[in-house]
C-alpha cells in the first residue's frame, strides 16, 4: 500500500540472469568494483597519513597534535562520514537515485581531496567536510547497487559482495603506498594530491561504464512528488546554511572546541541509530513480513559496531604505535610506517577470492551469513589481543619486530572479509523494500557509532599500557562475536530466506 503523498515505484531493469561477462558475474560489478578501486585509493590513502599529519610537528608541516587528540580527531572524522550516509541513503531513494548520488558524491570527494592539496589548516577542515559530504553520498549506494546486480537467490551474491571488496582493498592496498611515500618525502600535501587524482580516475571509469548498472535510472525509485520535492531542496540548502552559521558563530565566541564538536559527534552516532531504527519499525511502508527481518538486523548492526571499532584503529593507534614502536625495515629496506597500513590491504586482496570461490563452490552448504559475521567479529578482537604479547614488559626504545603488526592485520584483514562483505550482502537481502538504499546506509551508521565510540576510546591511548589498551579492546570484541555465535539458532530461524 502506498502512502499519501508518495510516488509509485517504477519497475528496475534487474540484471539478465546469464550475465557472467565479468569472472561468471555481471559486467557491472566490474564498474562499480574500479569505483571503489579509486574511491578507496583516495580515502584509504589519505586515511593512512592522516593521524600521522595531525600529529606531526608544525616545523615539519604538521598540526602539533598529541597522540591522543590526534586520534580523536581523525575517529570524529570518520564518525561524521558515516552519518552523512545516512542522509545520502535518504537523497538516493527520494530525489537523485543510485546512480547520480554516486556521481555527484564522488565529485564532492574529489573537490575535497584537491582542497586537502592547498597547504593550510583552513583548506584541511574544507576538504575534510567535502569528503565527509561525498562519502556519505557514495557509499552505501554504490554497495546497494551492487546488490542490485543479483536476485535474491542467487548463490552468486556473497561471492559479489566478496569481488567487490577485492576491488576496494585494491585501493586500500595501493592509496597509502603512494600517498605514505609522498606524505613522508614531499610533504603530506603532496600526499593528499594523490588521493585526488586516484578519485579523479574512479569517476572517469565509473561515468564510462554507466550502461552495465542495474538501477542507473535518473529518476528515484522512490522519487518525491514535485512539489514535496521542491520544498525538501529548499528545507536541504537552508538546513545546511543555518548549520554552518550557528557552526560559525559558537565557534567565534569559543564555545565550539574541537573537543566538544567531537563529543557532539560521538552523541549523535548514539543517538541517531537509535532513532532510524524506531522510526523504520514503526514506518506504515514496511510491512510485518520486514519488521521481522529488521529484529535480527539489530544484532548483526550491533557486530558490525564491535568489530569496526577495532578495524578503524588500523588507522590511528595502530598508525600511531608503529610510527612510534616498530621497526619499519625489512630485509634492510626502509619504508614509512604508513605502509603498515598497506599490508591490512595487501591481505584483504589476497584472501577475497578466496573467499569467494570457497563460498560459490559451498553454494547452500556455505555458513549462515550470522556466523560469517561473528567470526569476523572474533578475528578482529584476536589481532588487537595478539598486539598484547609484543608490547609486554619492554623499556620505551623497544622495537617490536615488524611480523606483530603484520600478523595482527592477518587476522583483521580475513576478519573484515568476512564480517563486511556477508554484512552487506544480508544488509540488501533484509532491507524492507520501501528503505532499499537507507537501510545499507543504515549498515554504515554502525561505522559511524564505531568511530564515535572510538573517538572517546583512543583518547586514553598513550595514557594507559599499551598491553591494558590493546587486551581490553580486543577482549570486548572478542566476547561480542562469541554472543552472536551463540544466538545463532534464533538469527537463522529469523533471517529467512537469509542464509
Amino acid at each position: 500500500m502506498l502512502v499519501p503523498g508518495t510516488a509509485p515505484r517504477p519497475t528496475t531493469e534487474p540484471a539478465p540472469a546469464d550475465d557472467r561477462a565479468f569472472v561468471g558475474h555481471p559486467r557491472g560489478l566490474l564498474t562499480l568494483s574500479g569505483l571503489e578501486v579509486w574511491e578507496r585509493f583516495s580515502f584509504l590513502g589519505m586515511q593512512a597519513i592522516l593521524v600521522l599529519y595531525f600529529a606531526d610537528a608544525v616545523t615539519n608541516g604538521g598540526m602539533g597534535m598529541d597522540a591522543g587528540t590526534a586520534a580523536s580527531v581523525s575517529a570524529a572524522y570518520g564518525t561524521l562520514v558515516y552519518l552523512v550516509s545516512v542522509a545520502g541513503g535518504w537523497l538516493a531513494d527520494r530525489i537523485l537515485g543510485s546512480y547520480r548520488a554516486v556521481l555527484w558524491g564522488g565529485i564532492l570527494i574529489a573537490c575535497g581531496h584537491y582542497a586537502m592539496a592547498v597547504p593550510t589548516d583552513a583548506m584541511t577542515w574544507v576538504g575534510l567536510g567535502l569528503i565527509s559530504a561525498g562519502t556519505g553520498l557514495l557509499k552505501p549506494n554504490v554497495a546497494t547497487m551492487v546488490g542490485k546486480l543479483y536476485r535474491t537467490d542467487d548463490d552468486r551474491r556473497d561471492a559479489g559482495f566478496a569481488l567487490y571488496y577485492m576491488g576496494i582493498n585494491i585501493g586500500a592496498f595501493l592509496g597509502p603506498l603512494i600517498t605514505g611515500w609522498l606524505g613522508e618525502h614531499q610533504g603530506w600535501h603532496w600526499g593528499f594530491s594523490a588521493a585526488a587524482f586516484g578519485m579523479t580516475l574512479g569517476l572517469i571509469q565509473y561515468v564510462a561504464g554507466r550502461r552495465h548498472l542495474a538501477g542507473r535510472k535518473h529518476t528515484a525509485e522512490y522519487a518525491l512528488p514535485p512539489q514535496a520535492m521542491r520544498r525538501a531542496v529548499r528545507l536541504i540548502v537552508a538546513g545546511l546554511l543555518a548549520c554552518a552559521a550557528i557552526a560559525v558563530l559558537l565557534a567565534g565566541i569559543g564555545w565550539l572546541t574541537m573537543g566538544r564538536f567531537v563529543d557532539l559527534l560521538t552523541l549523535i552516532s548514539v543517538l541517531a541509530p537509535i532513532a532510524y531504527f524506531v522510526w523504520m519499525f514503526k514506518s506504515p511502508r514496511v510491512s510485518g513480513e520486514e519488521r521481522g527481518r529488521l529484529r535480527p538486523y539489530v544484532v548483526l548492526f550491533l557486530a558490525s559496531v564491535a568489530f569496526n571499532f577495532i578495524l578503524f584503529q588500523a588507522y590511528s593507534t595502530m598508525m600511531l604505535l608503529a610510527s612510534t614502536s616498530a621497526e619499519t625495515t625489512i630485509l634492510g629496506f626502509d619504508f614509512p610506517a604508513s605502509w603498515y597500513a598497506s599490508a591490512l590491504g595487501a591481505f584483504e586482496v589476497a584472501l577475497a577470492p578466496v573467499v569467494a570461490a570457497v563460498w560459490v563452490r559451498m553454494g547452500h552448504r556455505q555458513p549462515h551469513a550470522s556466523n560469517k559475521i561473528a567470526l569476523g567479529v572474533v578475528l578482529g578482537g584476536l589481532s588487537f589481543l595478539l598486539m598484547v604479547l609484543p608490547t609486554s614488559g619492554h623499556s620505551g626504545d623497544y622495537k617490536m619486530a615488524a611480523w606483530w603488526i603484520v600478523g595482527s592485520y592477518l587476522l583483521l584483514g580475513l576478519g573484515d572479509i568476512l564480517l563486511e562483505t556477508s554484512g552487506m550482502s544480508a544488509t540488501s537481502k533484509l532491507a524492507p523494500k520501501a528503505f532499499a538504499s537507507q537501510t545499507m546506509a543504515l549498515w554504515f551508521l554502525s561505522l559511524a557509532l564505531a568511530n564515535g565510540i572510538q573517538a572517546q576510546t583512543v583518547k586514553f591511548y598513550g595514557k594507559v599500557s599499551d598491553p591494558v589498551y590493546f587486551g581490553v579492546n580486543g577482549a570486548v570484541a572478542v566476547a561480542v562475536g562469541l554472543a552472536v555465535i551463540a544466538a545463532a539458532p534464533w538469527l537463522r530461524r529469523t533471517m529467512h530466506p537469509v542464509h
